[in-house]
C-alpha cells in the first residue's frame, strides 16, 4: 500500500459505506486502475419504478457525510422521498487513492469519476434516469460532467458554487497550494514517503485567505458567527486542523484532478467547451455565492449563456465559497434548499 509512511490516523475512517470493485478501470490519462473502488452511501429507497434517484458526489478533501448537511426530512433532498446516492471522489481516501492503492497513483479526471459513477448507477444500483444531479465545489464540477456526458438520464442538474472548468484563475490559487504542500521537506521525486506536518499547516494558511470572503473577515464572522477568540485561532482551529490528518498524496491527486477539470476534455466534446456547455439539456439551476473567490458569479453567468434550460440563482452571501459547503450559514442552507425544491418541482 502507497501511503504517508507516518500519517496519523485518517480522518475518514467511516464504516457507513458501501464500495463497489471496478476489476479493470481505463483511465483518460491512458494508464489503468485494477481492483479500483468506489466508495458510496445511499440515503432513502430505491421505489418499484426506480425512478426517484438524486446523485450527489462528494468535493475536494471531503466524503459523503460532509454532503449531509443539505440532506434530511426537512429538506428538498428528502431520503424519504428519493433514493439518494452520495459517491466518494476519486483520491479522497475512502475511494480508490493513492493511500489505499498500491504503486504510484495515476491521474484521474471528473471524467473518469462520472464514467465510475455512471457504471455503479446502472450496473450496481439498477437506474437507468436521475431527478436530479447535484453538487457542491468539486461536487458541482462533476454534476455539469452529468449533465453534458449523459443528458439522456438527467433530468435536472443543480451545481452549487462551482463550474464547469477550472478557471484560470483557480489554477493559480491551487498552484500556491501545490507549492506551499510540496515545499515540505518530506516531499520527494513527486511524492510523499512521510507525513509532511509543515507543509500540510502551510497549505491550510494559504487555503484560509480563500475560503470565505473579504466581507466575511470584514464583518468577523469568524468571531462573532464561528466563535473563535482570534483570527490566529480561525486558522489554526477551523483550517490547519481541517488538512493536517489527510494524506498529502490524496491531496495532491485531488488537486490535480480539479486543476484539470474540464466539462469538454473528453473524446466526446474534444475541447469544445461552448458545445458542450449546449449539450446540458437538463433543467438547472446554477447557484454561484456571490462572494466565492474560486468560482465568482461572472464565470458561472458565461455558463448559464451557453445552456438551453439553465437559470441563474446567485446566493446573496458573504460567506464565500462556504455558502455552499457544511450548512455553516443557516441563510445560505435556506436559500439552496428553496432552490432545490423549486427545481424538483418542474415537470
Amino acid at each position: 500500500m502507497q501511503t504517508c509512511s507516518s500519517s496519523p490516523p485518517s480522518a475518514f475512517m467511516t464504516i457507513d459505506y458501501d464500495v463497489q470493485v471496478f476489476p479493470r478501470v481505463s483511465l483518460q490519462c491512458g494508464r489503468e486502475l485494477h481492483d479500483c473502488t468506489l466508495a458510496f452511501k445511499t440515503y432513502g429507497e430505491l421505489n418499484a419504478r426506480r425512478d426517484n434517484a438524486i446523485l450527489f458526489p462528494t468535493w475536494f478533501a471531503g466524503n459523503h457525510t460532509h454532503n449531509e448537511w443539505l440532506i434530511g426530512p426537512d429538506k428538498a433532498l428528502n431520503p424519504s422521498r428519493y433514493f439518494i446516492v452520495c459517491p466518494n471522489l476519486l483520491g479522497n481516501g475512502l475511494s480508490a487513492s493513492p493511500s489505499n492503492t498500491t504503486g504510484r497513483f495515476p491521474p484521474v479526471t471528473i471524467c473518469d469519476n462520472v464514467r465510475l459513477q455512471h457504471q455503479l448507477l446502472t450496473q450496481r444500483l439498477g437506474i437507468e434516469r436521475l431527478q436530479l444531479a447535484v453538487g457542491t465545489s468539486m461536487g458541482a464540477i462533476q454534476t455539469f460532467h452529468w449533465g453534458a456526458l449523459y443528458p439522456e438520464m438527467v433530468a435536472r442538474i443543480a451545481p452549487i458554487c462551482g463550474a464547469a472548468r477550472c478557471a484560470r484563475h483557480t489554477s493559480v490559487f491551487i498552484e500556491g497550494v501545490r507549492a506551499a504542500l510540496t515545499a515540505d521537506a518530506g516531499f520527494e521525486d513527486g511524492w510523499f514517503h512521510a507525513h509532511p506536518e509543515r507543509g500540510l499547516r502551510a497549505m491550510a494558511r494559504v487555503y484560509a485567505g480563500w475560503g470565505f470572503s473579504q466581507a466575511f473577515f470584514r464583518a468577523e464572522l469568524d468571531r462573532t458567527a464561528l466563535g473563535f477568540s482570534s483570527l490566529e485561532e480561525h486558522i489554526v482551529r477551523f483550517w490547519e486542523e481541517a488538512f493536517r490528518s489527510q494524506d498529502a498524496n490524496n491531496l495532491l491527486t485531488m488537486l490535480w484532478t480539479w486543476q484539470n477539470a474540464d466539462i469538454s476534455a473528453n473524446d466526446v466534446f474534444n475541447g469544445d467547451y461552448a458545445a458542450a456547455l449546449a449539450t446540458i439539456s437538463a433543467k438547472a439551476v446554477v447557484m454561484p455565492s456571490q462572494t466565492d473567490l474560486y468560482f465568482p458569479p461572472e464565470d458561472s453567468a458565461l455558463e448559464v449563456q451557453h445552456m438551453p434550460n439553465a437559470t441563474l440563482q446567485v446566493i446573496p452571501s458573504v460567506w464565500g465559497h462556504f455558502a455552499g459547503g457544511l450548512g455553516v450559514n443557516p441563510a445560505d442552507v435556506t436559500f439552496i434548499d428553496a432552490r432545490l425544491r423549486e427545481l424538483l418541482s418542474l415537470d
